[in-house]
This record gives structure tokens, sequence and C-alpha cells, in this order.
């Protein structure tokens, strides 16, 4: 069984920075992808980006490409999102997840976060 706990959510003005955490605990991991989602409300759960464990690779949405970045500390089982210049349409629950495949779909990921919440007020 995999934990995952998200921090670093808030409010922040538009144009501003957050940097989210998940801390992933219960196994050691060496291969498979983290992901980070978001969900505003009345929506679909949205992809944002994933990393691939082993090798630190990382994909974006359009949506957020120049102004996230995913990156991963392997010896803590921690993956970071930092997002900069938001935007009120940024604002969401943030969701990280884990699975053995790097899918840009929510059904492909087996273990989930129970979100942060960023709010971005214009």
């Amino acid at each position: 069984q995999v934990q995952l706990v998200e921090s670093g959510g808030g409010l922040v003005q538009a144009g501003g920075s957050l940097r989210l955490s998940c801390v992933a605990s219960g196994r050691t991991f060496s291969t498979g992808t983290m992901a980070w989602f978001r969900q505003a409300p009345g929506q679909e759960r949205e992809f944002v980006a994933y990393t691939i464990w082993s090798s630190g690779f990382a994909y974006y949405a359009d949506s957020v490409k120049g102004r996230f970045a995913i990156s991963r500390d392997n010896a803590k089982n921690t993956v970071f999102l930092q997002l900069n210049n938001l935007k009120p349409e940024d604002a969401a629950v943030y969701y990280c997840a884990v699975g053995r495949l790097a899918r840009v779909t929510a059904d492909s990921y087996d273990y989930w976060g129970q979100g942060t919440q960023v709010t971005v007020s214009s």
C-alpha cells in the first residue's frame, strides 16, 4: 500500500508562486511515474505534469508548460510541483498520484493523495 500526502497549497495573487510537495510512503520507489493532476469545482480531473521516477523525465500539459516545474527527491520519496506565474484558471485542488506507466489519464494511476487547495486571486 502506498500513502501520498500533499502540502503547500494556499492563496496567492495572480502572477505569484507556490511550491507543492507530495511525500510518498509505504514502499521504496525505483520505478514508475509520479504525477500531478488538478480538479476545479464542476470540472473533471485534469492532468498537469508527470515525472518518471528512475530518469527524472518530465512531461507537462500545454496549459502549464513554461510556468510549472515538476521535480523529485528520490532519497525522500518526494515530488515537488513549482507553480509560477499563477493565473486564476489555475485555481483547483491539486492531487499527486503514483502509477506504473507514464500516462496523462487519471485512470492510469493507482494511488492518490488527498489533495491540496490552490486559490488564485485576480
